[in-house]
Parts: structure tokens; sequence; C-alpha cells
């Protein structure tokens, strides 16, 4: 399972959805990358393969950032997202 979480301006806490394939997972990355280098004031509209009645929809002039990270099942239930010295 893998998570891809947006940061958004003046909000302490990530939007996030999950997609079951790292194929998928990547596609998605890619394409709100691109949207993001784009510039354009439109909305992003996102749903989540887990939860099929969750969806986002934000401005994309509001979202600072985006990752992509894997959920595993071991203990932590996540691995840490974003780089780390930590191995």
């Amino acid at each position: 399972m893998y998570l891809i979480e947006l940061a958004l301006k003046l909000n302490p806490l990530p939007l996030s959805v999950q997609r079951k394939k790292l194929e998928d997972a990547k596609a998605l990355y890619k394409s709100l990358k691109g949207t993001l280098e784009s510039g354009n004031p439109k909305v992003i509209e996102i749903h989540c393969e887990m939860a099929e009645d969750k969806k986002i929809a934000v401005l994309a002039s509001e979202v600072l950032a985006v990752q992509m990270f894997e959920k595993t099942a071991g203990a932590g239930g996540t691995r840490r997202p974003g780089f780390s010295l930590d191995q």
C-alpha cells in the first residue's frame, strides 16, 4: 500500500490518499507534480482506493508539497516519509 500526501498552506495536517500498486501511486504523484509545475489555478480532485468514498478536492495553488511513501504492515505501520540520515 502506498500513501500520497499533500501538504497545504496554513494547514498543519497533510491530506492523504492510498494506492494499492506502486505504478498507480507513481502515476498519481507524477500527475500532481505536473499540475503544480504548470502554475495554473485549478482544482485537483483525487480519490482513495482503500476508502472509495474518500475524495479530496483542493486548489493547486494551495498545495505546498506532494510526497509518496510505502505503508507497511510492520510494527510501525508506515515507513518514515521524507529523507533521513537514520537507516
